[in-house]
């Protein structure tokens, strides 16, 4: 893909972080989402690249924007994949909690697993700990190799774990080897990101989230060095279906960062909606608002922070899809 295309990206969810943070603690996620997902769209209609998306809203009879398979950008160009999440924390975002973004990741046709929009456990890592964990070991096994790895003392070992009661042994379980825990409402992409930056407070990530979201947190750890293990979790025979004809025989089968991204030229963007701990959230201000993106080139390894400040009177288009 062309480098410059990142910047383009970031102009993507910068937009879809500016629409839906005007929701912020109102109590309305399904506007925040409808802010978010149009906004994306609208931008995305501008940059040149023949787009399909792989993860999105979801299928084409379920979302009227930004659905599985619908076609993005100009047609010119680049012919790509894309992940979306318009708004990773619609619940954050309601409530005016921390760490909602906005996030895409484009890689060339047939790169990403094309996870259906199902349960998916997980174990992430930053890479110190990279092949250091597995998610069939113990849970005191993949602290203690954390820990070593790290060179950080048990008690000093941050997991970030999804407040549910599905996850209540596996708190136990951390809690009894003596780990920290930070239980989030919502939103484990960032997080999952987090544990690839030393000064984040987050060092690994345990327990079961979206399917869609664990394809998303792949690739970033593929840009940044990280670590992830992966497995589909159906809850009905329905489910276990779509695996099998998503190519996959075993329902069961341990996904590794190689069955979830495959190539090494993927791009990840993500910007803060609400503050947390990667990345700001909107800022609005009187001429109009700053943001606070990232962006990640698997290829080079490179990783930008971008700081935007945003005038709604010199950007027409921003100032119409918020409106």
């Amino acid at each position: 893909m062309e480098r410059q295309l990142a910047l383009e990206f970031a102009r993507v969810t910068e937009a879809a972080a500016l629409a839906s943070a005007r929701w912020m603690g109102r109590g309305d996620k399904n506007a925040a989402d409808d802010a978010a997902v149009r906004a994306m769209r609208a931008v995305f209609d501008t940059v040149n690249i023949d787009g399909t998306v792989v993860i999105g809203e979801g299928e084409m009879d379920e979302a009227p924007m930004l659905y599985i398979g619908e076609k993005v950008g100009t047609g010119r160009l680049s012919c790509v994949d894309v992940a979306v999440d318009p708004l990773e924390g619609t619940n954050i975002v309601a409530k005016g909690s921390t760490g909602a973004i906005s996030v895409i990741a484009v890689a060339p046709r047939g790169c990403f697993l094309h996870a259906p929009d199902m349960y998916m456990d997980k174990i992430v890592v930053g890479p110190l700990a990279k092949g250091k964990v597995c998610l069939d070991a113990p849970v005191e096994d993949n602290i203690l190799a954390v820990s070593k790895a790290l060179n950080k003392r048990i008690e000093e070992v941050t997991v970030v774990i999804l407040d549910r009661t599905r996850h209540k042994k596996l708190i136990e379980d951390v809690r009894k080897v003596g780990a920290r825990i930070k239980l989030i409402s919502d939103g484990d992409v960032s997080p999952a990101v987090a544990t690839t930056f030393d000064d984040s407070g987050v060092d690994m990530m345990m327990g079961i989230g979206g399917a869609p979201e664990g394809v998303l947190a792949a690739a970033a750890l593929a840009c940044l060095g990280g670590d992830m293990q992966a497995r589909l979790v159906p809850e009905d025979e329905k489910e276990i279906e779509r695996i099998h004809a998503m190519g996959i025989a075993d329902e069961k089968k341990l996904l590794k960062m190689e069955d979830l991204l495959k190539g090494d030229d993927v791009i990840f963007v993500a910007t803060g909606i609400t503050d947390g701990s990667l990345l700001r959230g909107v800022r609005y201000n009187s001429r109009g608002a700053s943001t606070h993106t990232i962006v990640m080139r698997s290829k080079t390894g490179t990783v930008r922070f971008i700081e935007a400040w945003h005038r709604f009177d010199k950007k027409p288009l921003i100032d119409k899809i918020q409106g």
